[in-house]
């Protein structure tokens, strides 16, 4: 007989409280840069809060570049049994 009962990771109150983390994670990224005066290097590094809008564009185009790789690079169906 098969346990139907979810995982850690699937439980309501445990997916509640891992999107309660990365919000207080992410805020907390951004906390430091009220108290600490940035040097621009580059022009635009200035802005407040540059370097987590950085982070967040790199992920999504990785993310979006491995999506895109997936679908060239994906076999057929078939592709091992033949």
């Amino acid at each position: 007989m098969q346990d139907n009962t979810p995982g850690f990771f699937e439980r309501p109150t445990t997916i509640k409280a891992l999107w309660i983390m990365l919000y207080a994670v992410c805020a907390l990224t951004i906390v430091p840069e009220l108290f600490i005066e940035r040097h621009a290097y580059f022009g635009i590094d200035h802005f407040f809060s540059f370097f987590a809008i950085l982070g967040f564009v790199a992920c999504a185009l990785l993310i979006l570049l491995a999506k895109g790789l997936g679908f060239i690079l994906k076999k057929n169906e078939g592709y091992y049994d033949e």
